[in-house]
């Protein structure tokens, strides 16, 4: 193929290897997912709560301090904005993963419709963008398990978790899927009670004291605190917290009805997820002045403790640790299938390729809980300190993935053309105008992230990770000429 990555013919020097799933440009789905070993057996419950999984962790229950730092009671607005980016992403995934669903997902499509190199990118960026996510999950389990037993270093607790959550991914995708149901149920619920709980307070002053009413919202500075400038800053936590949400299309591959629930999955988990972060925030802000919330421990746990609320604290921190471990499973599952379907576009060593016999990409699974386990080692070195760090490199490699989702669709749309895209079964509204609504958008995150210095870190590491793909796929196709 060319040297560009929007090239789509052949470069020289690198074989055309037609990929497991059939060649870039073929037709139907092959089924060979199915004949290698992965199995159909995530439904729509499944699915829904695997994207709920990924998108509400530790964005929503550590890092929601950071962002009510920077905004105020006008986060509120980024996260209704953020929802809506986010939903047009969502759909715009949602047309390739109907039309064509695979368990490679966007990079299966970016590699069909763009070109190999683009495939390649897009797939181990995808895995980077995780493999940042689940980190970020780990630094964080161990302030939770502190919250009772201060005296366990956090590295401990980060460790314990990861070896856990690594021998659930290595079980058949129906038993995960069950793993993943539960352990998001445990926490939608949680919060909608902590919601009810607040409510509550601030109307009625449950618990003894009087009601806090909603003055919260803007006797501290008002409503917009820190300005318009510190409520866009307050994008960058936010669309930190919105990742995970794509893992809809990364289930595409294991549903038993794709066509049927993966529109349902995209449509439901958007809109719940805006009501599950916005009404959970409005509760905080509401029981707390914004800018008294801080850093130690989840923000919802230090809060209830301070009201003392009987037994809420405890019963939030199990909430909040459960969380970062569905997070964390949410995103070792989508590893190990996006190196699955690297491997399938002979972009990735075959070995990646292999399942275990009860369907499980084993060799993705461990080879990505191995590079995770570097979270635990950094909280031992750097405790403290590693979180707003490890979510600026998430962020920038979940920006970088969601401009290659909706520039694949566009690709997408102009192979089918006018007719094939009258005839898709589920479109993304406003298309092509709302593309190029969400590119601008994704380009102003990097622009406010480039003026916070905790995050400048990341417009070093994404342009140097992007460097070594580019490279990295030229060495690929000169390992594959060499096999040829």
């Amino acid at each position: 193929m060319s040297t560009r990555l929007g090239g789509s013919s052949p470069a020289a020097g690198c074989p055309a290897v037609p990929s497991r799933f059939g060649a870039a440009g073929s037709g139907a789905p092959s089924g060979t997912e199915q004949e290698q070993g992965l199995q159909r057996g995530l439904k729509n419950r499944h699915i829904q709560f695997i994207a709920l999984g990924g998108a509400i962790g530790t964005g929503l229950f550590y890092g929601a301090a950071e962002s009510i730092e920077q905004a105020g009671p006008a986060i509120m607005v980024c996260y209704l904005i953020g929802g809506a980016v986010i939903f047009l992403i969502m759909r715009a995934l949602g047309e390739m993963s109907v039309e064509h669903p695979t368990s490679g997902a966007f990079s299966y499509y970016a590699y069909r419709n763009w070109s190999p190199r683009a495939g390649f990118v897009s797939g181990y960026n995808y895995w980077f963008n995780y493999i940042a996510v689940s980190m970020a999950e780990l630094t964080v389990v161990g302030k939770y398990v502190n919250f009772w037993f201060p005296q366990i270093p956090e590295w401990l607790s980060a460790g314990a978790f990861l070896v856990l959550i690594t021998i659930i991914n290595l079980t058949a995708v129906r038993s995960y899927g069950e793993f993943e149901f539960w352990f998001a149920v445990i926490k939608v619920v949680a919060i909608l009670a902590m919601i009810v709980l607040g409510v509550l307070i601030i109307a009625t002053g449950l618990g003894g004291g009087p009601p806090t009413g909603i003055g919260n919202l803007w006797r501290h500075g008002g409503f917009f605190p820190t300005g318009i400038s510190g409520m866009l800053c307050g994008f960058v936590v936010v669309m930190f917290s919105f990742g995970g949400v794509e893992l809809i299309g990364i289930t595409a591959g294991e549903a038993d009805d794709p066509r049927r629930s993966i529109p349902r999955a995209i449509n439901q988990v958007v809109y719940r997820i805006l009501i599950f972060y916005i009404g959970a925030i409005s509760v905080m802000l509401c029981l707390f002045p914004w800018n008294q919330i801080g850093k130690a421990g989840s923000p919802f746990v230090t809060i209830f403790d301070k009201i003392g609320v009987a037994g809420a604290a405890n019963i939030l921190n199990v909430v909040v640790l459960t969380a970062s471990m569905s997070a964390y499973n949410s995103g070792l599952y989508s590893n190990g299938r996006m190196l699955y379907s690297l491997a399938a576009q002979h972009n990735a060593p075959g070995i990646f390729w292999k399942t275990n016999r009860l369907g499980a990409p084993w060799v993705g699974v461990l080879a990505s809980s191995v590079v995770t386990a570097t979270a635990v080692l950094l909280t031992y070195l750097i405790p403290g300190k590693v979180f707003l760090y490890i979510i600026s490199i998430a962020l920038i490699s979940g920006v970088i993935n969601w401009t290659m989702i909706i520039i694949t669709n566009l690709k997408f749309r102009r192979r089918i053309g006018p007719e094939g895209v009258a005839a898709l079964e589920f479109r993304m509204p406003g298309n092509p105008v709302t593309s190029y609504v969400v590119l601008v958008f994704l380009a102003l995150v990097v622009v406010i992230m480039a003026m916070m210095p905790s995050y400048r870190v990341a417009l070093v590491v994404g342009p140097v990770w992007l460097a070594l793909l580019w490279v990295g796929y030229d060495v690929s196709c000169l390992v594959r000429r060499r096999h040829a």
